[in-house]
């Protein structure tokens, strides 16, 4: 029951935080020294109690009556750290697990696979136990005659069952309880199940250069750039498909009592085509997967708001967007080392990179989310958006086909413009991966020599 003009700040302060963070936590991994553990493990064992901490006192009401803003603001933004100092680590791992792209590459769609199947069970998590609490919808009737809608909010909290606002706030602690036992139980098999490489990641000739120097290596890499810009706005386009389409399914549609099965049929759809589309990318090529995969959803997203309200038809939509989300999901994620390795090349001179790579590759996925969000709540308000309404306006129709097909096929068509000035075809990558190879064998080679020498000179 905080107001939503403070909801709003707490949001967008929180989102500027983790812009900060994101390339902080990527500089301090660049010059973290390695332990027994690895270079990026200490950060995901130490991060994670904090940042189940911080998650769980997101959703506790503490029973004080000023300072509420201030509380969620402040582990909000916890939170968003926390997540940082685990999320950067736990990406760049697959830089030092293996020099072997074709192992990175398998490493990458199971880490996806993965994470898409979290998601699934999150969702299916939060809204099982939440969503068996009952909060029933408000006629459009009960808006009329009010001047604005604070003042129509604040009737409805008046009006609203203390019992039901109290097993609602206990749903979601225990929603937070179950998915933060989840959050240790992962970070568990991560610390047990994976050993860092340090060798698979660095060339033994390498001499360590300044953070803000590496900065200026890396964001003048011009296939990084053109990388970037692709997954920027192709994730923007899908977080907008995510984000808006469950209030689409239940006011444009009419499946208020469906959006719920809808979003898990795209959510299962997703992780079971991962396998393909790495099965796809080994046999024909990450390129031509982005093509493929990426605009497959665009003729399903404009079906679905030029046909007439179709549950099944809803539903095909609803796979065939599942298959583009996971291709969006894996090949960013699998192009990025070929990136890396690229750069390698470009400068053998310097290394420790990795994280500021996938620092700012993470930092934009929580940018497109926020910029996502942003957009998504102006249009609706603009639009005139009734919070818990039975009912929308005709104009929140309109907006709500906007940002589920009309503006997502925009920005697809925009991204597959991007991908395509991107520079590492397969035959580059071979090369790359040869040159690498050879590289490494004379580093081993003189490494080699210098230790046979060294050792004769102490036996002289």
């Amino acid at each position: 029951q905080v107001d939503a003009f403070y909801a709003s700040i707490i949001l967008f302060v929180g989102r500027v935080w983790d812009a900060i963070t994101d390339p902080m936590v990527g500089f301090f991994i660049s010059k973290t020294s390695w332990t027994r553990f690895g270079r990026l493990m200490p950060w995901i064992i130490f991060s994670t109690p904090f940042a189940i901490t911080s998650y769980f006192l997101i959703w506790f009401v503490p029973d004080i009556s000023r300072g509420q803003v201030m509380w969620y603001l402040v582990f909000y933004c916890a939170f968003q750290t926390l997540v940082t100092c685990f999320h950067v680590p736990y990406s760049a791992l697959t830089m030092f697990i293996s020099r072997e792209q074709s192992e990175r590459d398998s490493a990458t769609a199971y880490r996806m696979t993965v994470e898409v199947l979290g998601t699934v069970l999150g969702t299916a998590i939060q809204g099982q136990i939440v969503g068996k609490v009952d909060t029933p919808c408000i006629e459009s009737s009960f808006f009329f005659g009010m001047t604005n809608s604070s003042v129509a909010m604040e009737e409805l909290n008046m009006t609203h069952d203390t019992e039901s606002l109290t097993d609602t706030r206990n749903a979601y602690m225990i929603a937070a309880g179950v998915i933060g036992g989840l959050y240790i139980l992962c970070a568990l098999i991560l610390l047990l199940g994976v050993r860092e490489k340090r060798e698979s990641s660095e060339l033994r000739s390498d001499e360590p250069v300044s953070f803000f120097q590496g900065l200026k290596l890396v964001m003048n890499h011009r296939p990084y750039i053109k990388l970037i810009a692709g997954f920027l706005f192709t994730s923007l386009a899908f977080m907008l498909l995510e984000g808006n389409f469950a209030l689409f399914c239940t006011y444009t549609l009419g499946f208020r009592n469906d959006f719920q099965n809808i979003l898990l049929a795209i959510m299962l759809s997703a992780t079971l085509t991962i396998p393909f589309w790495q099965w796809f990318l080994t046999r024909f090529g990450k390129k031509t997967a982005v093509y493929v995969g990426i605009s497959s959803a665009i003729p399903f997203l404009i079906v679905v708001v030029v046909l007439d309200s179709n549950l099944f038809v809803t539903y095909i939509v609803a796979v065939a967007a599942g298959i583009s989300v996971a291709a969006a999901f894996l090949l960013p994620w699998s192009m990025l080392p070929d990136v890396i390795d690229d750069f390698k090349l470009q400068h053998p001179g310097s290394h420790g990179h990795e994280a500021i790579f996938f620092s700012f590759y993470v930092f934009f996925t929580k940018f497109t989310a926020g910029v996502s969000l942003g957009i998504s709540t102006l249009s609706l308000d603009f639009a005139g958006y009734q919070t818990r309404g039975c009912s929308q306006p005709g104009q929140v129709h309109f907006t709500l086909k906007m940002l589920v097909s009309a503006v997502p096929v925009g920005l697809i068509l925009l991204s597959l413009l991007l991908f395509k000035l991107y520079p590492i075809d397969e035959e580059k990558r071979r090369k790359n991966k040869k040159a690498l190879q050879d590289l490494r064998r004379v580093e081993e080679s003189n490494s080699s020599s210098e230790s046979d020498n060294t050792e004769l000179a102490s036996i002289v």
